[in-house]
């Protein structure tokens, strides 16, 4: 194992051999079919219909006899369908962006809450913290899962938490010289944003007190990692998680070696499918990543596929656990706009509520500065000039804001504006990388 650097304890578990955390993830897969299959009628069904039992799994590669779970199965079953427990265990409730009245849900028992706080905990220390470091969390609080999961993790190590959130980027630029944190949570591009505005007031970014800084929400390229850590003079890791699954925390790179995130196993396990047979692909091999959950109580999740494309690597700074490569890109058209997920679907659930608006659209990823910005171009049904063109224009743009949480302009173009394609719509148009 690799000099650690920080001085925080390791859990036990992460000095176990492989063989001792294999034993442990059998014996939890067993206990979360068979809770899945007992407690979820959607599961049950699911099951069933499949023609598996949890009495069947006798090693973890019988886990591949039992049917994927989706995001579409979580929305068929919105709000609660898919809790596992009682109302009145379930101690925390989350989402993530969706169109109105029907984002995913997720929901927490007390020890869902603690197990969380647990890797989260696990996390921060992997990343480098140490004892009475001070963390400057950035992320959203609320019902996204990552200002409130990054806190809990921050106090579980022992640590210090200032609960900020996002936004107001002068006053975040203040109080991190004034409270001077070790350690900062963000999004890779927001931090960005922050170094402009140390710059904007004159200060040298990297003159702060930041030492480490958490990066997730977002993908971002080994390139960016170099450019942060250069501008802000610190270092800078990955951070990997998803709602479905637990939120952040699912897996982390460690400080020794920045080599990719490290998947914590005794929690989640990783497989890597064929995203379009389903088959089960060797470590090393390119795929769809999925997660089977191991303690989750409230909402277990059996085979989730996550639409990331990635692979496993053996494990090295915590050698009992697997690696999991950045995230190449996705098996769907979801975009990442400032660390919310946002789906064309939803942009256009949206858009045939007016009447005022045809059904042909084009969403625009572009740069400003540092930060991405999403403009949705539509046409008009009626003329773009119109005074209820300009009107639906500002609901639309309002609607996206409320319902989606993200900002977006809305240029309405006249009837023909949209490029008509003979196959499938282009419904993305990506300027980033020009």
């Amino acid at each position: 194992m690799s000099t650690r650097l920080t001085d925080l304890p390791l859990d036990p578990i992460e000095t176990a051999s492989r063989a001792e955390l294999q034993a442990l993830q059998l014996e939890r897969l067993r206990w979360s079919l068979h809770h899945a299959y007992a407690n979820s009628p959607v599961y049950r069904r699911k099951f069933d219909e499949a023609g598996v039992h949890p009495d069947q799994l006798q090693s973890l590669a019988d886990l591949a006899r039992f049917p994927f779970t989706s995001k579409q199965d979580l929305r068929d079953n919105y709000p609660f369908g898919m809790f596992a427990v009682p109302q009145d265990r379930v101690a925390r409730i989350h989402a993530s962006s969706g169109t109105t009245g029907k984002p995913t849900v997720v929901g927490y028992t007390l020890q869902d809450i603690d197990n969380w706080a647990t890797v989260m905990a696990r996390s921060i220390r992997a990343s480098g913290a140490r004892r009475g470091d001070k963390v400057h969390i950035s992320y959203g609080y609320g019902l996204f899962t990552g200002g409130l999961g990054a806190h809990y993790g921050v106090e579980k190590a022992g640590l210090t938490a200032i609960p900020f959130g996002g936004g107001q980027t002068e006053r975040q630029v203040q109080l991190i010289q004034d409270f001077k944190p070790e350690v900062i949570m963000v999004t890779p591009s927001y931090m960005l944003a922050i170094a402009d505005e140390f710059e904007r007031q004159g200060i040298d970014p990297a003159s702060t007190s930041l030492r480490v800084g958490i990066f997730g929400a977002e993908p971002w390229t080994p390139e960016m990692r170099l450019a942060i850590e250069k501008r802000m003079g610190i270092s800078a890791v990955d951070i990997y998680g998803l709602s479905e699954v637990m939120g952040p925390g699912v897996a982390n790179e460690c400080a020794e070696t920045k080599d990719g995130p490290t998947i914590w196993e005794d929690h989640f396990y990783p497989e890597i499918i064929d995203p379009d047979t389903g088959a089960v692909l060797p470590d090393g091999e390119f795929g769809e990543l999925v997660f089977t959950s191991l303690t989750k109580e409230a909402m277990p999740v059996v085979r989730y596929r996550t639409r990331d494309l990635t692979r496993l690597l053996p494990g090295t700074a915590r050698a009992a656990f697997r690696r999991m490569e950045k995230v190449t890109g996705r098996t769907d058209d979801m975009m990442i706009v400032r660390g919310v997920n946002v789906f064309p679907s939803q942009i256009e659930e949206l858009i045939l509520r007016h009447a005022e608006l045809a059904p042909h659209y084009q969403c625009v990823l572009a740069k400003e500065g540092h930060l991405d910005t999403l403009t949705v171009r539509v046409e008009c049904a009626h003329g773009s000039d119109t005074p209820r063109a300009h009107s639906a224009r500002e609901q639309l743009a309002h609607e996206i804001k409320s319902y989606i949480g993200v900002t977006a302009g809305i240029e309405v173009l006249p009837e023909g504006g949209i490029e008509r394609s003979v196959g499938k719509a282009k419904r993305i148009v990506d300027q980033r990388k020009r």
